[in-house]
C-alpha cells in the first residue's frame, strides 16, 4: 500500500506525535507519515502493529480528536446587511479607505464551496476561488507534499464554469452547505451592486479546503451519531498547512477561518490543533480566526472545587441526567496540578464502580450486572500537551435516568479545583446534560488558543448575547473570547442563519480589509496575528454598564472602523 491507501484506509489508525520519525523508516513498522512543520507527525498506523486498540484510544494527546460543525439551520429568506453595518465593515469598504480585502487570501477550512454561486465569480463571471483541496476525491492529483485528495486550480475551475456539465470538469461540491455559508458570509461578491448580497471582504481570493469525514472507527470510539459530520484533528491540521502555503506561494497575506469546534481537550489550548494554530498566527501576513462554539446553554460543563485541606478525604458528587435511547458518550475531567483526583461512578439502578486510583497511561473496563451499560476509565497522570490530569471516562448504552459521578481527591489538596464536559450537542443523539452545569469555560476547543482570534456570538438586532454561544474564559484564566461579533440571523447566501460560525466568518472578512490596509497598500506590512487582534480589541464597541475583559463579551463587540478611529486617536 502507498500512503495514500495508507491515510484513508480503516485499517491503519491516525496518530499525533511531536518527535521525528526518521527512526522509524527502515523499521518493522507498517506506517507513512506526514511532516507538520517540524511541530507534530502524524503517522498512520497499521492496526497490526497496536497491540490493544484500548491503549491506542487512550493515549490521550495521540489521538485525534473529532470536531463538528457550528451552524444552525437556516431561518428565514431575504437579505440585510445589518450584521456588516454594525460591525464598522460597510463602512470601511467605502471610500476613502475602500477596504475589500483586494490582494489577500481567505482559507475556508470546511465543508467545501459551490463553486458555481454567483457570489464567488468575479465582475466578469471568472472565479474568485484561488484553490480547491477536495480531500474526498482522489482520482485528481493532491496538493504538493500532501498524499490524498484531488486540488483544483483556478484555471479548472474556470474552465468547469465555462462547461455545460462544470462538475464533469470540476467535480468538487459541497453537499451540507456549511462551507459555502461561510465563504459567502467572510468574501461573497458584491451582486446587484450590494443589493442582492455582499459579503465583509467581496474582492479578496479565496481558498477552500474540504475536509473529508472522519474515519469509522474514531466515529465509533467517540460514539458519534451516524450521518453527523464529523472531522478528524489530522485532516484539518493539514488544512491549515495547506493553506499558510499560499502566502508563500502567491506571497499574499493569508486569513484561516474555522467554523468548527469541539468539547474534548483541556479547554486551555494545548492540544495539537490549537498549539498548530497559535504557530501559524505567529507568522507574519498570517492570521486565524476560529468561532466559539454554540455550547453556552448545552449543559455540558461542570466546574467543581474541593476546599484545599490536608488529610481526610473530601469528594463532590457531580449528577448527570441521561435521556432515553442515548447510545453513550465520552466525559472528561482536568484536574490541576498537584491535586490528584479519583472518579467512582454510581448508576440509577444504584451498581457502583468504586474509586479507581489510575496512572500513566492505563484503563479499566466495568459491565454492570442489572444494566447493559459498560464503563471504560482512562486516566494520565500527567497529560503531555497540558501536564495535568486527565481522566477520560467511555460510557456505552447508558441506562436512563440519573447517573453520579463522585470526584474525590486523594493526599493534600492544594488548588481543589477540577473540569468536567461532556461532547458537543451533535455528538450525542439524545440529551445528556450536568444536572448543575455552568455555562462558562465552554468556548469549543481551538478558540481557548492563545494567539488566534477567537469570537463569542451576539445578536446584532438587539445587541443581545446569544444564549447558545460559548463563553470565556480559558481554564487557566487566559482571556478568551477576544471580543464578540453578530452571529444571529445573518445574512448568507442561503438565507439568514445562526450560529458561531457566522461570527468567525464575519470577523475572518474585517481582518481580510485590515490586512488589506496593513499589508497589500504597505502601511504595516510586517504585521501578524497579535497585532491585528489588538487593533480590533482597542477598536471594539464596549457598552458604558459592561465591565470588560468579561466572560461573554471578551473586550466588546467587533467594529473594524473603530479599530481606524482608534489609528488617529479619536
Amino acid at each position: 500500500m502507498d500512503c495514500r491507501d495508507k491515510i484513508l484506509s480503516e485499517h491503519y489508525f491516525d496518530v499525533i506525535t511531536n518527535f521525528p520519525l526518521e527512526i522509524l523508516e527502515d523499521s518493522i513498522f507498517d506506517l507513512c507519515y506526514i511532516d507538520i512543520d517540524n511541530l507534530y507527525y502524524i503517522v498512520y498506523l497499521s492496526e497490526t502493529n497496536i497491540r490493544n486498540v484500548d491503549e491506542y484510544v487512550f493515549d490521550y494527546k495521540a489521538v485525534p480528536k473529532l470536531y463538528g460543525l457550528m451552524q444552525e439551520n437556516v431561518i428565514s429568506q431575504g437579505y440585510d446587511p445589518n450584521s456588516l453595518i454594525v460591525s464598522g465593515i460597510t463602512q470601511v469598504q467605502r471610500e476613502p479607505l475602500s477596504l475589500t480585502g483586494r490582494g489577500v487570501v481567505i482559507c475556508i477550512i470546511d465543508t467545501g464551496i459551490d463553486y458555481t454561486n454567483q457570489a464567488f465569480r468575479d465582475s466578469e463571471g471568472k472565479s474568485r476561488i484561488l484553490a480547491i483541496w477536495d480531500q474526498t476525491i482522489q482520482s485528481g492529483t493532491p496538493p504538493e507534499g500532501f498524499y490524498y485528495g484531488t486540488e483544483y486550480t483556478r484555471e479548472e475551475i474556470d474552465r468547469a464554469l465555462q462547461s455545460e456539465d462544470p462538475y464533469s470538469v470540476v467535480p468538487s461540491r459541497d453537499e451540507n452547505g456549511h462551507g459555502s455559508t461561510m465563504a459567502g458570509v467572510a468574501a461573497g461578491s458584491r451582486l446587484m451592486n450590494g443589493i442582492g448580497y455582499l459579503g465583509a471582504a467581496p474582492d479578496a481570493h479565496i481558498v477552500v479546503v474540504k475536509l473529508k469525514q472522519a474515519k469509522q472507527f474514531l466515529r465509533d470510539f467517540y460514539i458519534v451519531p451516524p450521518g453527523v459530520p464529523a472531522y478528524e484533528e489530522t485532516d484539518i491540521m493539514l488544512g491549515v498547512k495547506y493553506a499558510d502555503s499560499f502566502a508563500e506561494r502567491f506571497r499574499r497575506p493569508v486569513v484561516i477561518c474555522l467554523g468548527l469546534g469541539t468539547n474534548y481537550g483541556d479547554h486551555a489550548g494545548s492540544a495539537p490543533l490549537p498549539s498548530y494554530l497559535d504557530y501559524i498566527a505567529s507568522k507574519r501576513s498570517r492570521a486565524v480566526v476560529v468561532c466559539g462554539g454554540n455550547e453556552g446553554n448545552a449543559g455540558h460543563h461542570f466546574q467543581g472545587y474541593l476546599e484545599p485541606r490536608s488529610g481526610t478525604a473530601e469528594n463532590v458528587p457531580v449528577e448527570i441526567r441521561v435521556a432515553d435511547n442515548v447510545e453513550g458518550f465520552i466525559l472528561e475531567l482536568w484536574g490541576n496540578v498537584p491535586d490528584l483526583f479519583t472518579l467512582s461512578v454510581r448508576s440509577p439502578g444504584g451498581e457502583t464502580i468504586p474509586p479507581i486510583r489510575l496512572g500513566v497511561q492505563n484503563s479499566v473496563t466495568y459491565g454492570f450486572v442489572y444494566e447493559r451499560t459498560r464503563i471504560t476509565l482512562a486516566g494520565n497522570l500527567v497529560e503531555p500537551a497540558s501536564g495535568e490530569e486527565v481522566v477520560v471516562v467511555r460510557v456505552v448504552r447508558p441506562t436512563p435516568g440519573i447517573w453520579t459521578f463522585l470526584v474525590e481527591a486523594l493526599g493534600d489538596v492544594y488548588n481543589g479545583t477540577f473540569h468536567m464536559w461532556l461532547p458537543i450537542t451533535q455528538f450525542m443523539n439524545a440529551p445528556v446534560q450536568f444536572l448543575e452545569s455552568s455555562p462558562y469555560i465552554t468556548l469549543t476547543e481551538p478558540a481557548m488558543a492563545k494567539d488566534v482570534i477567537s469570537v463569542s456570538t451576539y445578536n446584532a438586532a438587539n445587541n443581545s448575547f446569544y444564549i447558545d454561544s460559548g463563553r470565556g474564559f480559558t481554564r487557566t484564566g487566559t482571556i478568551n473570547p477576544d471580543f464578540s461579533a453578530p452571529g444571529v440571523n445573518v445574512s448568507t447566501i442561503r438565507g439568514k442563519e445562526s450560529g458561531s460560525s457566522l461570527a468567525a466568518a464575519i470577523t475572518t472578512g474585517a481582518v481580510a480589509q485590515f490586512m488589506q490596509w496593513a499589508v497589500v497598500e504597505g502601511n504595516d506590512s510586517m504585521i501578524a496575528n497579535r497585532e491585528i487582534k489588538n487593533y480590533f480589541i482597542r477598536g471594539a464597541s464596549r457598552s458604558a454598564d459592561t465591565v470588560y475583559p468579561n466572560r461573554e463579551w471578551g473586550y466588546g463587540r467587533l467594529d473594524v472602523a473603530g479599530s481606524f478611529d482608534a489609528l488617529i486617536g479619536v
